[in-house]
Parts: structure tokens; C-alpha cells; sequence
């Protein structure tokens, strides 16, 4: 009995090795994506991937035929939510990420990454988020906008001027 035991757990611990070994890449790039650090500084999305991870890990012997990837990008992004949803407007350790995708808020980010990056349908991130299908295709349509046209600063003084002495 503890022979197979023993088996059963090595054959665990390389099938998840085999997963991490294909899908960490990945998922590490979106998790960068989800906090908008910078892909070569990116401590949050480390963290985030290896909770992640230690998530599947635990389920892994009752995945029974659920696709490891989307578990795990699943978990992924409700831990980000979770997580960023109530940090909302707080800069962390003085960091200001220059991600374009910092612009946006935490809830646009993560659903036009699941969306756009990851390729998950609509009706799929509503579900996972608990939202109405409408309301995620609206975040995604007003966060797609931002990127493409980001708000302008301040007009400078130099043109300020010349309109006031008009």
C-alpha cells in the first residue's frame, strides 16, 4: 500500500512538473499583464502565479479531465480580482507601474486580458467574474478605447497664454 502510494505521488508530482514546465510562461506574461509591472520586475505576478500554481497543485488529482491551464488561469484571475479590487488607488511600496495597461482600473484590466491576451469568450469571463455578459463586453469596449486613445494631459502654458491674451 505504500509502495503505490509512494508511486502515486511521484507520478503526481512529474505529471504537475510536466504542466508548470509548458504553461508557466505563459501564465507568468499574464499575471504581468493583470498587475502592470514590468515583465523583468514583477514580484506581484510571481506571487500571484505561485498561488496560482499551489491552488492546481492541490487539485490536481481532481481535475479528472479539466484542463489544468484554464483551472489555474481561472484561480489566476480571481485571485487578482479579489486581491486588486480591494487595493483599488493604492500605489504599492511607491512603485508607479508605466504599463499602458495601468492606465486602466483593475477590473478592465483583468477582463480585456482574459478577453483580448487570453482569448476567453465573452459569455466564459462573465461567468468566471460573476458579471452580465453586456456589462463585460461594455468594460471591454471602453478599456479597449483608453488604450487606443489615451486621455490627454494639460494643455501647455505656452498656448494658455496666447488664448488669454486673445
Amino acid at each position: 500500500m505504500r509502495q503505490r502510494q509512494v508511486f502515486q505521488g511521484t507520478r503526481r508530482a512529474r505529471e504537475f512538473e510536466a504542466f508548470v514546465a509548458g504553461a508557466a510562461g505563459r501564465l507568468l506574461h499574464t499575471a504581468t499583464l493583470l498587475t502592470a509591472e514590468a515583465p523583468d520586475d514583477n514580484p506581484r505576478a510571481r506571487r500571484l502565479l505561485t498561488l496560482a500554481l499551489a491552488h492546481t497543485y492541490a487539485c490536481w488529482d481532481r481535475l479528472r479531465g479539466e484542463d489544468p491551464y484554464d483551472r489555474t488561469r481561472q484561480h489566476l484571475a480571481l485571485r487578482f480580482a479579489h486581491g486588486a479590487w480591494r487595493r483599488h488607488g493604492v500605489l504599492l511600496r511607491g512603485r508607479t507601474p508605466d504599463s499602458p495597461l495601468s492606465r486602466l482600473a483593475p477590473q478592465e484590466r483583468l477582463i480585456l486580458v482574459l478577453r483580448l491576451y487570453e482569448g476567453v469568450a465573452e459569455e466564459q469571463a462573465a461567468a468566471l467574474l460573476g458579471l452580465p455578459t453586456e456589462r463585460v463586453h461594455t468594460i471591454c469596449d471602453r478599456a479597449t478605447a483608453t488604450l487606443l486613445h489615451p486621455p490627454r494631459g494639460p494643455a501647455p502654458a505656452v498656448v494658455k497664454a496666447k488664448v488669454a491674451a486673445s
